[in-house]
């Protein structure tokens, strides 16, 4: 795999991962990130034996874009410790169907079946269900679809999904929340375009961006992606 590397130093690795790749080992047995990150740490470096990256936050097995690895055990302590505290930004891009208002904040309770790994829309007074907060900016509409980007204020599972899809604007691809107007085979148009954090060690500012891939439906608004 050719891993695209957007920043990297002693304490911190951070890279565009690729649709379709489970973040970590899962019951598909496929080839997971962690695992190909490691071993490409252990040949770039010459390193023996096993080699520490830790995991931090997830991605959706379909989305891709930035993530954020820790190269060390203190780094991805205080890393873990700034997500807790919502010190880490994380901006996405989505194309939706149908076109929502130019810019909201949306706040809802996420109950999350496990069992089916389904999350919907719950009362607050749900003692299971956990807030979700997300503000986006509508970029463009097409055709019935919306280019739109979004700054995640938690990181609930299916979150910007699940939003969306609950108002009337599923994610294009989208096939778990967006069944009844997406077809089989499409790839959902979600990615992780910016990490924006506090370094680990050095206590700079420190940010990643990742742009979609030039294809449909991204390539609808190929100007406005450019690098």
């Amino acid at each position: 795999m050719n891993i695209h590397i957007l920043y990297e130093d002693n304490h911190l690795l951070m890279v565009e991962k690729p649709v379709n790749v489970p973040v970590q080992k899962d019951q598909s047995n496929d080839e997971d990130f962690l695992t190909i990150l490691k071993e490409d740490i252990k040949i770039r470096y010459q390193k023996p034996g096993n080699v520490y990256l830790g995991l931090v936050h997830r991605l959706d097995r379909p989305v891709g874009g930035v993530m954020v690895f820790a190269k060390t055990s203190k780094a991805a302590s205080r890393l873990s410790n700034s997500i807790r505290k919502n010190e880490l930004n994380k901006t996405y891009l989505a194309v939706v169907r149908g076109v929502p208002a130019p810019a909201e904040e949306w706040v809802d309770f996420l109950w999350k079946d496990r069992r089916h790994n389904i999350v919907t829309v719950s009362s607050k007074n749900n003692s299971k269900a956990k807030k979700a907060v997300l503000d986006y900016q509508l970029i463009a509409s097409d055709k019935g679809l919306s280019l739109v980007k979004i700054n995640l204020h938690t990181g609930r599972p299916h979150q910007i999904r699940v939003q969306f899809a609950s108002r009337g604007y599923p994610l294009y691809g989208d096939q778990k929340y967006g069944a009844k107007v997406n077809k089989p085979g499409q790839q959902i148009a979600l990615w992780s375009h910016e990490l924006r954090l506090i370094h680990p060690v050095r206590k700079e500012d420190i940010s990643a961006v990742s742009f979609p891939p030039d294809q449909f439906p991204w390539s609808n608004w190929k100007a406005l992606l450019t690098k």
